[in-house]
């Protein structure tokens, strides 16, 4: 499988702070892989670093090309797309217009308003409301597919079931999953182990700004001594 993220050596900072300590991480084409790791260590820090909202060095090759350095809109125009924690709606605008938004000009996309409807019947419910009175699984399943009607290559998506109900965790589940089958690329920040596991053909653990383990969900499964050590609260 060849290599369409390719994180090597990076380093970040928070003005004086030094957060991230030359991590290595790589995404294949059609792959989900998951950065798991407690909170604190790293994890949004990397991805913000990738989108060039961190200050950073090291190497970050996207699609053969490094994008490292370059402005969060040109590396998002490259097909890399990005779903941050705080979801980042505009809550004025209805769900119909947040989508609309999330279109690139002269781009033709694989996905239309109609995909996302039918991906989250909800949000068709709801199209002509207002983004800021949804409740926080609306407004994650609407920062997800604002991000997907960009046409992304890969999409990093961080904490999408954090404070969500369990039945709007399947949901989220499920759309990662048909993320991969239309061969869309997934980095998934995420705590719940057991959505990692299922839904992940590799998984990343982080611990104190480096990657501490790299390997298959079998691999983490039957490895006791990093889930105490880097997962377990």
């Amino acid at each position: 499988m060849s290599a369409l993220l390719e994180i090597r050596d990076l380093h970040a900072y928070y003005g004086k702070s030094h957060v991230l300590h030359g991590v290595n991480l790589i995404v294949g084409e059609g792959e989900i892989v998951s950065l798991l790791g407690r909170n604190g260590v790293g994890r949004s820090t990397t991805v913000k670093a990738v989108m060039g909202q961190v200050s950073a060095t090291g190497s970050v090759m996207f699609k053969g090309q490094q994008v490292l350095g370059l402005p969060a809109y040109r590396i998002a125009h490259c097909g890399l797309g990005y779903v941050p924690e705080n979801r980042d709606i505009f809550p004025t605008l209805t769900v119909e217009q947040n989508l609309i938004l999330g279109e690139k000009k002269g781009k033709l996309s694989r996905w239309g308003i109609d995909d996302m409807y039918q991906m989250f019947p909800r949000l068709r419910e709801r199209q002509h409301t207002q983004a800021g009175v949804l409740s926080g699984g609306e407004q994650q399943m609407l920062t997800l597919c604002r991000t997907l009607m960009g046409d992304p290559d890969l999409i990093m998506i961080d904490e999408p079931t954090e404070g969500l109900a369990p039945k709007i965790v399947e949901q989220v589940a499920g759309y990662l999953e048909a993320l991969k089958q239309r061969g869309i690329s997934v980095l998934l920040v995420e705590q719940k182990l057991a959505i990692a596991l299922e839904i992940s053909q590799r998984v990343y653990v982080m611990g104190r700004g480096a990657i501490v383990f790299e390997g298959t969900p079998a691999e983490l499964s039957s490895d006791a001594i990093v889930r105490k050590e880097w997962l377990e609260v």
